[in-house]
């Protein structure tokens, strides 16, 4: 208090005097200083003192000068593991800087674009943007008032948030109905194919999903195409063909497959993977099921059941499989034994269309002609004859074609491929459906073929006969 009134009433008087005393303290200046106090300065000021008397500084000699450093290095393209870059006999000796050009244009075409953690500008921007979206959340968030205290880690029903993304097949979109839409089992990939004979691979990233690549089969309109298990191939059964093809991603080589020995089919369509990666199940005619080994592809065993088999679904360990028959009945399966372990009639179906198992071997889907898809819980299919489903979900009009699962096990999609816009998500284990999906008077999904959800549950994809594979995020 003594000394706020000193300088009230002296003014600057006390502060010349004292910078006065710190110069006879502190001694001479040094020769780069303007006054005797710069050692009381901050570490920036003397930075920028130090950045000024860098530029003031000519710059030093190097102390010798190597021929061979300034010579520009060639390299030699005729090399077995370096021919292939090569795009003309031109190009036999090219220098450094142009293979770095040509090596990471060829990573570039690989990956379908410049990945996201190579490219630095965008990564400057997408953390810019981030933490401004992070900021404008956090103010969002001291506006309102609510219980912050306890959340729920599941998910909520009623409405789902849901943010619509450029197609996933957007930058080559199918000439004519896709008729499957799958991710990649651990890759951020997914696959379209359809009745324009292609393959195609997409990068998801939500924003521009760049083409991986794409693989043509002449005269092959593809019924159905998935990964296996692994991820590391590509099986794509036709329309109208008793073969199908494997497509080995690692190699890069398309193997087609003519006939598998015992099995007379005349068509090869329907087809599962076991989640193991070991068994690959054909559904052929008059209820006959045909299990081949993925390694091979050749026949292991045929089942048969009564009627004729419309769907399958293998497990999550891949010991049982549920296959669903065009009179309504659902035929569970020993995949050891190969023997009828327990069969169920689904309740009011006129006819199986599809089906599907959870994830956690908890619910039973199956989708019926009628348009109703009625969930059980496992432990009634394998105990009862007569089971009654935990729900029957009637929001389709026209004939159930899929449904799947998320792998949380929290959404069950349902879909028909008899009408517009027929796609609903049921919220389990609430059993209702999300009001807000598919969103009213935006008419995107047309007739729906194929869904599918990512690995992890951020990504919902649906394919449909215009050729694309609409994406949500």
């Amino acid at each position: 208090a003594e000394r706020a009134l000193e300088e009230l009433v002296f003014g600057d008087s006390l502060a010349a005097e004292e910078d006065e005393l710190l110069r006879r303290l502190a001694g001479p200046a040094p020769p780069h200083s303007t006054d005797g106090g710069s050692f009381l300065r901050d570490s920036s000021d003397s930075e920028v003192e130090n950045e000024a008397k860098d530029d003031f500084l000519p710059p030093k000699k190097p102390a010798w000068v190597d021929d061979e450093d300034e010579a520009e290095e060639m390299i030699d393209m005729t090399h077995r593991y370096k021919r292939d870059m090569m795009k003309g006999d031109a190009e036999k000796i090219l220098s450094k800087e142009k293979l770095k050009r040509r090596l990471q244009e060829e990573f570039q075409r690989a990956m379908g674009g410049v990945p996201a953690w190579a490219d630095r500008e965008n990564k400057k921007k997408t953390k810019r943007t981030a933490s401004d979206r992070d900021s404008d959340e956090d103010d969002d968030l001291l506006c309102r008032t609510g219980n912050f205290i306890s959340s729920s880690e599941s998910l909520p029903k009623g409405t789902i948030q849901v943010k619509v993304c450029l197609p996933a097949n957007q930058e080559r979109l199918s000439g004519g109905k896709l008729s499957t839409v799958q991710f990649h089992p651990s890759a951020q990939v997914i696959l379209t194919a359809g009745l324009d004979r292609c393959v195609s691979l997409f990068q998801v990233d939500g924003i521009k999903n760049p083409k991986i690549q794409s693989i043509y089969l002449e005269s092959f309109p593809i019924h159905k195409a998935c990964f296996s298990a692994d991820g590391e191939q590509v099986i794509a059964t036709g329309t109208h063909h008793k073969m199908f093809y494997v497509y080995d991603m690692m190699g890069g080589s398309i193997i087609p497959v003519h006939q598998v020995r015992g099995m007379e089919e005349r068509f090869v369509r329907d087809f599962e993977v076991s989640p193991d990666g070991s068994l690959m199940l054909l559904t052929g005619t008059s209820g006959y099921l045909h299990l081949l080994s993925m390694k091979t592809k050749e026949l292991i065993s045929t089942m048969k059941a009564n009627g004729r088999c419309t769907a399958s679904a293998f497990t999550p360990d891949s010991s049982k499989i549920y296959t669903y028959s065009k009179e309504g009945e659902v035929f569970i399966w020993d995949v050891k034994s190969r023997k009828c372990l327990h069969r169920f009639e689904d309740e009011g179906s006129l006819g199986g269309k599809c089906i599907a198992v959870s994830r956690n071997n908890q619910y039973v889907a199956c989708g019926s002609s009628s348009g109703v898809v009625n969930l059980y819980t496992t432990d009634v299919c394998l105990r009862e004859k007569n089971a009654k489903p935990v729900k029957a979900i009637m929001n389709l009009v026209t004939a159930a074609t899929s449904v799947t699962f998320n792998p949380t096990t929290e959404i069950l999609a349902v879909a028909s491929k008899g009408t517009d816009e027929a796609v609903k998500l049921v919220h389990i284990p609430s059993y209702t459906v999300f009001s807000n999906f598919p969103m009213f008077r935006r008419k995107i999904i047309y007739l729906t073929q194929s869904m599918d959800f990512s690995p992890r549950s951020g990504f919902f994809s649906i394919a449909n006969n215009k050729g694309r594979a609409l994406l949500y995020r």
